[in-house]
């Protein structure tokens, strides 16, 4: 017999997570999405069941590996049901958050010793390729799939783990790795969600000793030294494969680096002993197999690679065994240092937040460049077009490319969830408290010809923002002093719904929440196929009337240009999020309002300082003729700015400033407006 909806959850949650969830499924059907979770077709994300007791250990001092076995193991036993917490982020809020939860647990001195108790709950290890990291994302999906946890060789035989795949050596470059996974296992993964985060942080190894093999003395802007360079790499033979002397490491970086004219090159070919073996132009397939290290290195347009200033790339090439001679040819020009080494360059440390989740979930997970023109950026929109419309993208992008990442999400009809820094998600998921759907009542001002404020915190949609650093501006002291609206993702209503609770339960009436950019995950909506963004703001309406939000920070500037909102895509927003009182829009020199369809729009303009405010504020206030109110709308950046900042510059303005919440702001302007 199918579980209902009803029964499963009274059974394990209580009737009040019950009311918590959304009523918007028929009586009948199977609302788990595995063991332990919960997950309606209408939800974005899925709920955990409550933890009734929680194993806790301190991570942060154990090596890259030890971190991922654990947090791995965490995703798997979580699944079933939360039993397992780690402090790792180290900014002290896994402590923070376990405490005002007040869930009954055991912080264990050994984090480690927890493998044997919970051994009997996963397979075995699947063990990843230290000689291409982005095996570690492989072998994070393929553990969700498999219930078991990632482990170096070491530590599967150090804790006698059967392994269950062994990917060492398997995959020539990442796009093999991944494309692998997407024909042999996509299936067994959800489609639900998929994931971005980092496979693992390069660092330079210790003792490394670079040969320097060309360098551009002189500054090159103009592409006048381009030509094909030779050299000769026989010194550095020797030894036997995969050992130091065999393997060659040669680094492209920035022979003067103040001035971002560094190494461009379009072609590589290695000879040994006359022999090709390796022939390739960046950004294809063939690159891949050789291209130890990108950095922050770029593709351009004409399909060669460059890195400027403190960015380099680094190709790696093993010749046979026995070679005499190796040559490598280069086409290439600008400023380029050219170095050589056989010592593996850098040391690559597993990243380990949100794999929990990921685990829990059977997400696919990846990591490629969404935003360069290349084999990466094809296999990414390949993945993308795998899933349903308005299906979240968990984590963040390579190198930082968010402009160029949520483009190509957007036009796929895909939010983003920045969440590659959070952690424990398999815990919070199965937090359950009252959801409040309003927010502390205050009446609006009398309209009067003053220069009325809105003062917004940035960042909200990201997850780990809204774990970390909002809850630590949120304990200030000072908040609650002057009216302050705070960007959270609807997102969160799922992913962390004690976190809600936690902020509707301490908020003030001046502390006012907004639906961060640009509603139900991150997303630039003109970019949206018109057909796909009506369930996007359909889904962002739901999960703003169960929070009691009715105003929307919203970003859109697709391929990095600001794109005001049209009449359609207002028209859809004022469709799908019923009561909307207005947008707080994208970024931009002057505060400026717009009403495509009726519904009021405005800019916002952004500040890091109190100082920048107090500019922003002094501009606007030299333009207005004083003869009407003025709505000036303020975007503080929240990694910079904190609720004393804003106490501060409240002291420091004059009586024709009025400091309001974004409710009242646009129902002051809409008085404005008749």
């Amino acid at each position: 017999m199918k579980i209902t909806r009803r029964n499963f959850l009274e059974a394990a949650t209580g009737a009040s997570a019950y009311a918590a969830l959304p009523p918007l499924i028929a009586e009948g059907q199977d609302w788990r999405g595995g063991p332990g979770l919960i997950w309606p077709p209408n939800q974005a994300l899925p709920s955990f069941l409550p933890p009734d007791y929680l194993d806790v250990g301190n991570i942060l001092n154990l090596t890259g590996d030890q971190r991922l076995l654990l947090v791995t193991l965490q995703g798997v036993v979580n699944r079933r049901k939360p039993r397992l917490y780690w402090y790792i982020s180290g900014d002290n809020t896994d402590q923070t958050w376990l405490s005002t939860y007040n869930i009954p647990n055991n912080v264990v001195s050994n984090p480690l010793s927890l493998i044997d108790k919970y051994r009997g709950e996963v397979r075995g290890a699947i063990v990843y390729d230290p000689d291409l990291p982005d095996t570690i994302n492989v072998a994070t999906s393929l553990a969700g799939v498999m219930n078991a946890v990632v482990a170096s060789a070491d530590l599967a035989n150090e804790y006698e783990l059967p392994i269950v795949q062994d990917l060492r050596g398997r995959f020539a470059s990442k796009t093999a790795a991944y494309t692998w996974m997407l024909e042999n296992y996509w299936d067994r993964m959800t489609h639900r969600v998929l994931a971005g985060i980092s496979p693992a942080s390069p660092s330079p190894a210790p003792g490394v000793v670079w040969t320097t093999l060309l360098k551009q003395a002189t500054h090159v802007h103009n592409s006048g030294n381009k030509g094909v360079y030779t050299v000769d790499l026989t010194s550095f033979l020797g030894g036997q494969p995969g050992q130091p002397g065999q393997t060659v490491y040669v680094r492209f970086q920035d022979s003067f680096q103040n001035d971002g004219w560094g190494p461009s090159v379009q072609q590589v070919t290695v000879l040994a002993d006359g022999q090709t073996i390796a022939s390739f132009q960046p950004s294809t397939d063939a690159e891949q197999a050789f291209l130890y290290e990108d950095d922050n290195s770029a593709i351009a347009s004409g399909g060669w690679r460059y890195s400027d200033a403190r960015s380099y790339f680094i190709y790696r090439f093993t010749p046979p065994v026995g070679t005499k001679t190796l040559t490598i040819q280069v086409l290439m020009w600008n400023q380029y240092l050219v170095t050589a080494t056989t010592t593996p360059p850098l040391v690559y440390t597993p990243s380990v937040d949100l794999r929990d989740y990921i685990v829990a979930t059977r997400a696919f997970v990846f990591w490629l460049d969404p935003e360069t023109p290349s084999a990466e950026a094809d296999l990414f929109t390949k993945i993308l077009q795998k899933v349903e419309p308005d299906t979240p993208y968990l984590g963040w992008f390579v190198d930082g490319r968010e402009v160029g990442g949520t483009t190509m999400c957007s036009q796929n009809g895909i939010p983003v969830g920045g969440a590659d820094l959070s952690s424990n998600l398999s815990v919070h998921g199965g937090i359950r408290e009252p959801i409040l759907p309003f927010q502390p009542n205050v009446p609006v001002p009398e309209l009067q010809n003053k220069v009325y404020v809105t003062l917004t915190m940035s960042e909200g949609d990201n997850l780990q923002y809204d774990e970390h650093r909002l809850r630590q501006l949120w304990d200030d002291p000072n908040r609650g002093k002057v009216p302050l609206n705070w960007s959270v993702s609807p997102f969160l209503l799922d992913a962390a719904p004690g976190m809600v609770h936690y902020y509707q339960s301490t908020q003030t009436k001046n502390d006012f929440m907004v639906a961060g950019p640009s509603g139900a995950g991150y997303t630039y909506p003109s970019a949206w196929p018109s057909a796909d963004l009506p369930s996007y703001t359909e889904r962002t309406g739901d999960y703003m009337e169960r929070t009691g939000m009715n105003v929307i920070f919203v970003l859109n500037h697709p391929n990095g240009k600001v794109v005001n909102l049209s009449d359609a895509v207002a028209a859809d927003y004022v469709q799908g999020v019923r009561g909307l009182r207005g947008i707080l829009g994208d970024w931009a020199s002057s505060s400026n309002l717009t009403t495509p369809g009726g519904l009021p729009i405005v800019t916002q303009i952004a500040v890091s300082t109190v100082a920048q405010a107090q500019t922003a504020l002094a501009t606007a206030n030299k333009n207005w003729s004083g003869n009407a109110p003025l709505f000036v709308a303020l975007s503080l950046i929240a990694w910079t700015m904190t609720p004393t900042n804003v106490s501060t510059l409240a002291a420091l303005l004059g009586p024709q400033y009025e400091i309001v919440r974004a409710d009242a702001f646009f129902d002051l302007i809409r008085q404005t407006l008749g």
